[in-house]
């Protein structure tokens, strides 16, 4: 199988006066197409910053990330965000929809970005897929939590990426909310065969993808291979 992440000895260190902070130290690891992987670790273990890093969102101070086959180190920032417009999506903990763009508005927005004709019915689609078929006109704040992570699923899914990355997506829902967007993620992730990056503290969670890779202290402790695998 084709390899979509690849992560060499990635190295990422803080400056502040005369002090540096080592947050992640010699990472190393690979995903196939349609791997589901999670990070996991205590607070400051660098969960997040490496996330950021293997979506080219931020430069690591040394090692490599191949990204769809294309090194980001030897790409601007300008091809960065073009490859993550045709490849990637993004579900945030705190949802980050537009407050003032409606449910349907607010998936559309990738695939406009993109000039897909399509966007309205595709988003239509979407939005039926994730139980929320009778609240595509309602703005973010007319949503519940769970809702408004919805439809965030449903943006992240709208422009078919090849991987997804999702930061603690269930950080800000009740458990019962949260069990029932996570079953939605990962049945949309197995529809349309996207590989699937989670950062997130909830090992329930974690156990439902195939490879799980723990972090303390910016560094691997484990990454292992779950009974699904």
């Amino acid at each position: 199988m084709p390899k979509i992440l690849n992560v060499r000895n990635l190295g990422k260190t803080y400056t502040s006066g005369s002090k540096k902070l080592t947050v992640l130290d010699a990472i190393s690891f690979e995903l196939e197409e349609g791997d589901t992987f999670s990070i996991v670790g205590p607070s400051g273990s660098g969960k997040t910053t490496l996330l950021g890093l293997c979506a080219g969102l931020d430069d690591a101070n040394s090692g490599t990330i191949e990204l769809c086959g294309m090194s980001l180190s030897d790409m601007n920032e300008d091809e960065r965000a073009l490859l993550r417009n045709k490849n990637v999506g993004f579900i945030f903990q705190d949802f980050q929809l537009l407050p003032t763009l409606t449910a349907l508005e607010n998936v559309c927005v990738p695939l406009e970005l993109q000039g897909d004709k399509n966007a309205n019915k595709i988003s239509i689609d979407l939005l039926d897929k994730v139980g929320l078929a009778n609240r595509m006109d309602h703005y973010p704040s007319q949503l519940s939590g769970g809702e408004q992570q919805r439809v965030a699923l449903a943006r992240a899914f709208s422009n078919s990426p090849s991987i997804l990355f999702a930061d603690e997506p269930t950080g800000n829902l009740d458990e019962e909310t949260g069990e029932k967007v996570v079953q939605l993620l990962f049945d949309l992730n197995k529809e349309m065969g996207t590989t699937l990056v989670i950062v997130t503290h909830d090992l329930d969670l974690a156990k439902k993808s195939k490879h799980i890779l723990r972090l303390k202290g910016g560094k691997i402790i484990a990454n292992q291979s779950t009974v699904q695998a």
